[in-house]
C-alpha cells in the first residue's frame, strides 16, 4: 500500500536536505513552489512540511518562512571545555559581548559555593556568545576578586579558561553540573532572542582547580533549538 501523497512529498524534501541540495539555514521554497513542483495542493505541501518540522529537519519562524534546521550543538556534560573551544573544535568564531561586568557582595548562595568569607566580593559578569551574530549562549559567571584581582572587561570579551590556564597559569580539573530546564526570564529571553515562552536548558556548576580550591559559579542559560545534551553510560 503506497503511503499517503504528503509523506512521500516528506521524505523528497528529506532526501533534498541529507543530500545538500537545501542547506541548513536556508529558506526551502514556498508553498506555491512546492505545490507546483510536486504536482499537490497546498494543503498537501503544508503536511509534508509538518511532519518535517516536527522531525526537527526544518523549523518556521514566524512572519519570515521555513528554514532548514541547522543541526544541533551536541554538548557533552562530561566534558569540561569553554564555550570557547567547544566552538573551535566546530570550526567556528566564537564572540563575547560583555553585557554586565561589575564589582559586588555575592548572594547567599555564591558565597557558599565558593567558599568566601564575610565581606568578600566577587566579580559578576554576565555575557552574551554568538556565533555569526546569533546569540547561543547567556552566561552569568561569578570569580572571587581576592583570586583573579587583574580581571578585566577586555579579558572576559575572550576566553575565560584561557586567561585563568595560560595567563594566570592555574589548573583547571573539573566542574560539577546541575542541568534544568527553564522558561527564560524576559531579560534572559531578549539576550537570547527568544520568545520569553520557549523552554531553554539552564546549567548551574561549579569549576575547582585540583587542589580543591573552588574558583568560578556559573549559571549558563542554553537555547534549546542549538543545543542537545548527551549523557554516555556505559554497563560496568
Amino acid at each position: 500500500m503506497a503511503a499517503p501523497l504528503y509523506r512521500q512529498i516528506a521524505h523528497k524534501i528529506r532526501e533534498e536536505i541529507e543530500s545538500g541540495n537545501w542547506r541548513e539555514g536556508e529558506a526551502i521554497p514556498t508553498e506555491k513552489h512546492l505545490s507546483e513542483q510536486f504536482s499537490a495542493s497546498r494543503v498537501t505541501i503544508r503536511q509534508a512540511i509538518k511532519c518535517l518540522v516536527e522531525e526537527d529537519l526544518l523549523k518556521r519562524v514566524q512572519g519570515s518562512g521555513t528554514y532548514v534546521n541547522e543541526k544541533k550543538i551536541e554538548h557533552n556534560i562530561f566534558e569540561l571545555q569553554s564555550f570557547t573551544e567547544e566552538m573551535r573544535r566546530l570550526n567556528k568564531e566564537p564572540i563575547n559581548h560583555v553585557l554586565n561586568f561589575q564589582m559586588i557582595e555575592p548572594s547567599e548562595k555564591v558565597r557558599e559555593v565558593l567558599q568566601l568569607s564575610e565581606g568578600e566580593k566577587v566579580f559578576y559578569i554576565r555575557r552574551q556568545r554568538l556565533v555569526d551574530d546569533t546569540p547561543y549562549v547567556l552566561e552569568d559567571t561569578y570569580l572571587p576578586v581576592n583570586m583573579f584581582p587583574d580581571l578585566s572587561y577586555q579579558i572576559m570579551s575572550g576566553s575565560k579558561y584561557d586567561y585563568i590556564e595560560q595567563i594566570r597559569g592555574m589548573k583547571i580539573k573539573e566542574s560539577f553540573q546541575e542541568v534544568i530546564p527553564i522558561l527564560p526570564d524576559q531579560e534572559v529571553a531578549t539576550s537570547l532572542r527568544l520568545d520569553a515562552t520557549t523552554p531553554i536548558l539552564k546549567i548551574q556548576l561549579h569549576s575547582v582547580f585540583y587542589d580543591g580550591t573552588v574558583f568560578e559559579y556559573s549559571d549558563i542559560y542554553f537555547k534549546s533549538d542549538e543545543y542537545k545534551f548527551t549523557l554516555r553510560a556505559s554497563r560496568p
